[in-house]
């Protein structure tokens, strides 16, 4: 079992390194270009892995939450562009709160099979 802090450190780690280390630029272009989507997640993961000095991780943990991120926002960052001009914007917020269970869901999982 996963202890609590170290579940709340993981959801921490993921809100800083997904909303407040992502620019307006990687928030508006990740779902035109692959390009930048990878700039976004390689920010994403050298996030987790600072917050990785608070608790015990490896590599693996790290690329898989890497990649999955990738997967995830591959799809949903284009989900939400579309949702968004087409003026859905329940939709578009259901969207992201779809986007963030995934990602909690990848973390959290993958954190309890490779480390606990």
């Amino acid at each position: 079992m996963i202890p609590v802090y170290v579940v709340l450190l993981i959801l921490l780690a993921h809100f800083v390194a997904d909303f407040i280390c992502q620019s307006d630029y990687h928030a508006l272009n990740k779902s035109k270009s692959n390009r930048v989507l990878l700039e976004h997640v390689t920010i994403y993961s050298a996030i987790l892995s600072l917050f990785g000095l608070l608790f015990p991780i490896n590599l693996a943990w790290i690329i898989i939450n890497g990649v999955g991120h990738f997967a995830t926002d591959y799809v949903t960052s284009r989900m939400t562009s579309k949702l968004w001009a087409s003026n859905k914007k329940h939709w578009f917020f259901v969207t992201i709160g779809f986007d963030q269970l995934i990602h909690y869901t990848t973390l959290i999982v993958s954190y309890q099979l490779l480390i606990s």
